[in-house]
């Protein structure tokens, strides 16, 4: 009998899985943490211009799309999840350090390309885990591990920004470096089953992919995820140059960020998975989506400090409650031998494609309306709604 997403066998995760998932996550995202947001500037400081760092970054992109989902179907197909984390992870951390010998733009490229493959599938191959070896309901909610990656990165953020500061931008690449390194070793001692052999013999590599998306459900939440996720696209690339022009200093706008953090981290921890149980998936995807639209109404309002305070609070719905509600729904109506493909897909198209897609939208949409174009993202919000609601209808598919 398999678990619900990932093949882990029930009973497999007892209470002691609690604290490594805790390590791999904390590992994992705080590497995230140390390197992303100061990527742009490894690679200005290796002799990159700003056109060469808009076409590395959008064809690393580009490469995760692809990467991610044929990284799926490959752990589905041969049942080896974890060794394929660990290898993924020590290959990112390699990649990183990589970056501090870079000099010039094929180099960089290449090691942007490189690093992109790398970590593509590390957060789906670690969901995949964490939802099975939590679905034996003897070691700990999903929820709580995902929170301790969001408090992680905006740690490791924070931490790695002040060295920086004194010791320049080796330091994050040698954190992120490190830090892959440690997920990398953990990954390979977190309790986790392995498919049956032969389980996934009667679908081929593409046939995988037709069978996932013709799954009744799983179309919608992806357009679902990437409706409510994408949205979020205006506030990442536009928020502080708005705040900024309504007079609010960079260290109350820092605040702000870290307000939305702290709201994902209780949301991931508490709030989400009491919400699920009482409004089920598909309820919450609407609340998560009710939630987008009154956020990005707002912030196309008002720059007034209380509310600003407000929407990021509305962080922990518009995402990490997503989040929990959709990989759940996921949990619930993808067969396990095809778990990870269906994580990788949601990964890269619910959300990688469509934040890609709307970021590029935002930038026009703010040249001509400015704070109004927000109202576009609160109406994309929006249509999410019926459509989560409508999730309550399609009947689950087995998992076993």
């Amino acid at each position: 009998m398999t678990g619900p997403i990932g093949g882990t066998a029930p009973g497999a995760a007892g209470p002691s899985a609690l604290p490594p998932y805790l390590l791999l996550y904390a590992a994992l995202y705080g590497a995230y943490g140390s390197i992303s947001p100061f990527l742009p500037n490894v690679l200005a400081g290796g002799g990159l211009s700003a056109q060469e760092i808009g076409v590395a970054l959008a064809a690393a992109t580009t490469v995760r799309l692809i990467a991610a989902p044929l990284a799926g179907r490959f752990a589905d197909r041969s049942g080896a999840t974890r060794p394929l984390l660990a290898g993924a992870a020590g290959f990112a951390g390699a990649a990183a350090l990589l970056h501090l010998a870079g000099q010039g733009f094929w180099p960089l490229l290449a090691i942007g390309l490189a690093y992109a493959v790398a970590t593509a599938p590390l957060g789906s191959f670690a969901d995949t885990l964490a939802l099975a070896a939590s679905a034996t309901g003897r070691g700990f909610t999903y929820g709580w591990v995902r929170g301790a990656g969001s408090a992680a990165f905006i740690l490791a953020t924070s931490v790695v920004g002040w060295f920086v500061r004194d010791h320049g931008l080796s330091f994050a690449l040698m954190a992120a470096g490190a830090l892959f390194g440690a997920a990398a070793l953990v990954a390979l001692t977190v309790p986790a089953g392995t498919l049956r052999s032969g389980e996934d013999s009667r679908e081929g590599l593409w046939q995988g992919f037709r069978t996932v998306f013709a799954i009744s459900g799983f179309p919608r939440v992806v357009l679902v995820g990437g409706l409510v996720v994408g949205a979020h696209a205006m506030h990442d690339a536009f928020a502080m140059i708005l705040w900024e022009g309504a007079g609010i200093t960079p260290d109350v706008a820092g605040l702000l960020w870290s307000v939305s953090v702290a709201a994902e981290v209780v949301v991931f921890f508490l709030v989400g998975p009491l919400l699920l149980r009482r409004l089920g998936p598909a309820g919450a995807i609407a609340l998560a989506a009710g939630a987008g639209t009154l956020r990005w109404g707002v912030m196309a309002s008002t720059a007034a400090l209380p509310a600003l305070i407000g929407t990021q609070l509305l962080h922990g719905l518009t995402f990490a409650l997503l989040h929990l509600a959709c990989l759940r729904l996921i949990a619930q109506i993808v067969p396990a031998r095809l778990g990870t493909t269906a994580l990788t897909l949601f990964g890269a198209f619910g959300q990688g494609l469509a934040s890609a897609v709307l970021m590029l939208a935002s930038g026009t949409l703010y040249a001509r309306f400015g704070a109004g174009g927000f109202w576009v993202m609160a109406a994309i919000s929006l249509l999410a709604v019926p459509i989560g609601l409508s999730l309550r209808s399609g009947k689950a598919r087995p998992v076993a």
